[in-house]
């Protein structure tokens, strides 16, 4: 069992189904699913739970009745909240417009900004992994590269974010590179880098390294939702080494925890997931 600080979002997915992919000019009608838990902190923090890791998440949520709802979901998984501040406004919705193929479109509102709490001591931390566009993360992943691993997801713009491992969409990184992809990442990154990981859904994932590029295959799965898949990859590769695997093990067993994601109608990771873990990762896989 790991200590896991997450520094990510807790969302109040709104869900909107549509009869056809978006498209421009096209005129189209929902079917409203409701509401459910989502973001970075839940979606990656409760299956590290089911993994049985400790895990904390530093976020923020509105001081109302859906930031005490996302709590209290939160924390019914069994993610520690502690440090999830509530700040004065409303805990704004995001919009998911899901098409009939499982891929979706988010619309969310400008975010209240995260200020962080007071450093942790990261002597008493494993994993930081960070996927949060808070303001002075970058001297918290400085400070924390000496003490555990630091796991952080690309910024939508190019800040800098220490890292041993840094992630990112084949959609994300489009267009953003204009040298070598790993030299790229560890401008990004710092020079204690180790690994670049750029994921493209069912086409599976590349590994960038100071030597080459790998590709590590995706698993098969019948697609019903892709939202949250890139957070469960990102904890199933965090179990993965923080089990002792190396980096393509570890890459594999994100692929698994990715394939439950999609295959689930849920944003948080789907119960296949759980029943993997309870299993200790033998159902077929």
């Amino acid at each position: 069992m790991a200590n896991i600080l997450l520094v990510a979002n807790l969302n109040c997915d709104r869900v909107l189904q549509l009869p056809a992919a978006l498209h421009t000019g096209g005129r189209f009608y929902y079917q409203e699913q409701g509401i459910r838990l989502g973001g970075g902190g839940a979606n990656t923090g409760i299956g590290l739970v089911w993994a049985e890791h400790c895990v904390q998440l530093v976020s923020q949520v509105g001081n109302d009745d859906k930031g005490d709802w996302l709590l209290k979901e939160a924390i019914s998984h069994g993610v520690d909240c502690h440090q999830v501040q509530r700040h004065g406004g409303m805990t704004c919705e995001m919009l998911l417009m899901m098409a009939p193929d499982g891929e979706r479109t988010i619309l969310r509102p400008m975010r209240v900004p995260l200020t962080l709490p007071i450093m942790p001591d990261w002597k008493n931390i494993d994993v930081l992994y960070v996927n949060s566009s808070a303001e002075g993360l970058g001297q918290w992943t400085a400070e924390a590269m000496i003490d555990c691993l630091v796991v952080t997801q690309l910024a939508k713009d190019n800040r800098r974010r220490d890292a041993h491992v840094l992630i990112t969409s084949e959609s994300d990184f489009k267009g953003r590179c204009q040298q070598s992809p790993w030299l790229f990442a560890r401008d990004i990154a710092g020079m204690q880098l180790q690994y670049f990981i750029v994921t493209d859904g069912g086409l599976g994932a590349k590994l960038y390294t100071p030597t080459g590029m790998i590709q590590v295959s995706a698993r098969q799965a019948k697609v019903c939702d892709t939202t949250g898949a890139g957070d469960a990859y990102a904890a199933g590769l965090i179990h993965g080494l923080t089990k002792g695997d190396n980096i393509d093990t570890a890459m594999q067993e994100a692929a698994i925890w990715s394939t439950f994601s999609v295959a689930s109608q849920t944003s948080i990771p789907g119960v296949g997931l759980k029943q993997y873990l309870q299993n200790e990762g033998t159902l077929g896989y």
